[in-house]
């Protein structure tokens, strides 16, 4: 076994036989026992769910770092870099700490091939990268987001979590998780352990039975935020005001918009613009109210400096203005749904049909859902065929967006481009320079949309 070191770590975890989701924990277990089961020294706030997962991750991350503690960060997918998925207080690990990480797994992964003949798959993979990163860094507490579902999801070897957090839960990946909320709801509350104290977005009835029926059975605590304590604010259209110029690309050093919201009398401002962020910081808050009553010091001033300083790339994110540009990374129905109430709450009234698309999709999304839930918005499309191997094609999503602008008795400019950077570029020319752009579908091609929109 050769080292291996740089950019060959990133390489060795991506081989693709090893990339294929396959769901269980034998391999996982296998795997972190080698390591000397590094899992069993660090503790947890597990977070599983459909849609949201990642931005309540970061608010958790901000919150927790604010009081303190050293928190690492697992997350997936990356959107700039591969190193993003494992961060300590906000600082993804370094090439060299990946190489140590890699170093230490790489003969572990082997001798578990060696023995069922079976490699260990990219994320877990990752996932035990991540496990030996963190031990080895002393972390206070580790932010764990599931990969996919949450009873086989390989992050699911932990023992007992501080807190399990079950965010939105929506269908998706139905071959794998089952085709109703229920049974997607069984699945994400496998992450449920006894004892431990549960936080859930407040879901639909058939899933929350789930949720609640799972709770009791192992002796948890369910926490709900309650929704009707959170006063949103509405975004103002920025274009033309004071806080956001039209030839301003947002920087740390540009002045860039914020959210402000109130939850149970107390007031909040975010730089998560998505109209639902404000519904993920109370998922958050509810969290960090259960960690304080475990024992856990967080005072309220790291509450509203966790939620004020939480970044997270890719959400409704506006990434360049003239015309003003924005990256959402809403790659299901729900996160559609989620976009379009986002562009009413930022373009108000009177601005339908004003929006230039960039999608990109992967073919097993329900992605004709997703064309109609933003198409009272739409001006245009252009469509890319995403890097992916379940990429649908950009000429099939055209044929989509036609022919559902068609059942809707309406009609749409449809354009085909050759990559996301080129579908960002024509979405933007599009829109002009008073007009908006927006880049949605995936979160695989945000880094790729992003160059695009930096022309």
């Amino acid at each position: 076994m050769g080292e291996i070191t740089g950019a060959d770590t990133v390489a060795w975890i991506n081989t693709p036989r090893w990339q294929a989701s396959r769901l269980g924990l034998d391999r996982m277990t296998d795997l972190l026992s080698h390591l000397g089961n590094p899992q069993d020294g660090l503790r947890f706030v597990h977070v599983a769910g459909t849609n949201g997962k990642g931005s309540t991750c970061a608010y958790l991350a901000s919150i927790l770092q604010a009081a303190g503690y050293k928190v690492g960060l697992f997350t997936s997918p990356f959107i700039e870099c591969f190193e993003e998925r494992i961060r300590i207080n906000g600082a993804n690990i370094t090439a060299d700490e990946l190489a140590r990480a890699v170093a230490a797994v790489r003969p572990a992964a082997e001798a578990v091939e060696e023995a069922c003949g079976d490699h260990p798959t990219e994320f877990e993979l990752m996932a035990a990268v991540a496990f030996e990163h963190f031990r080895a860094m002393a972390c206070d507490i580790v932010v764990l987001e599931v990969g996919l579902g949450g009873r086989l999801d390989a992050t699911n070897v932990i023992a007992a979590p501080e807190v399990s957090v079950i965010c939105r839960i929506g269908l998706d990946h139905t071959d794998l998780l089952g085709d109703t909320l229920a049974a997607v709801a069984g699945e994400k509350a496998g992450i449920v352990k006894p004892g431990r104290p549960v936080v859930s977005w407040p879901q639909e009835p058939e899933a929350m039975a789930v949720i609640e029926a799972v709770a009791a059975e192992k002796g948890c605590a369910v926490t709900v935020p309650d929704f009707a304590e959170l006063a949103i604010e509405p975004l103002a259209d920025w274009r033309g005001s004071d806080r956001f110029g039209l030839d301003e690309v947002p920087s740390e050093a540009a002045p860039v918009p914020l959210r402000e919201f109130s939850y149970r009398g107390h007031s909040f401002e975010t730089r998560l613009l998505g109209s639902y962020q404000p519904f993920n910081a109370a998922v958050a808050l509810e969290c960090a109210r259960v960690l304080r009553d475990g024992g856990w010091d967080i005072p309220d001033a790291a509450l509203f400096a966790g939620i004020a300083e939480a970044r997270w790339p890719g959400r409704f994110e506006v990434v360049a203005a003239g015309p003003l540009t924005i990256v959402d990374g809403g790659h299901n129905p729900q996160g559609a749904e989620a976009l379009a109430d986002s562009l009413a709450d930022l373009l108000g009234d009177g601005s339908s049909e004003s929006v230039d698309f960039a999608m990109g999709v992967l073919a097993d999304k329900d992605y004709p859902a997703m064309v109609r839930a933003v198409l009272p918005w739409a001006r245009t499309f252009t469509t890319y065929t995403p890097e992916s191997p379940r990429a649908l094609s950009a000429k099939a999503l055209a044929a989509c967006i036609a022919e559902e602008a068609s059942a809707a008795n309406g009609s749409v400019a449809v354009r085909v481009a050759g990559s996301p950077a080129e579908a960002m570029a024509a979405a933007r020319e599009a829109a002009g320079e008073r007009g908006t752009a927006v880049a949605f579908g995936t979160l695989y091609a945000i880094a790729d949309l992003k160059a695009g929109a930096r022309g």
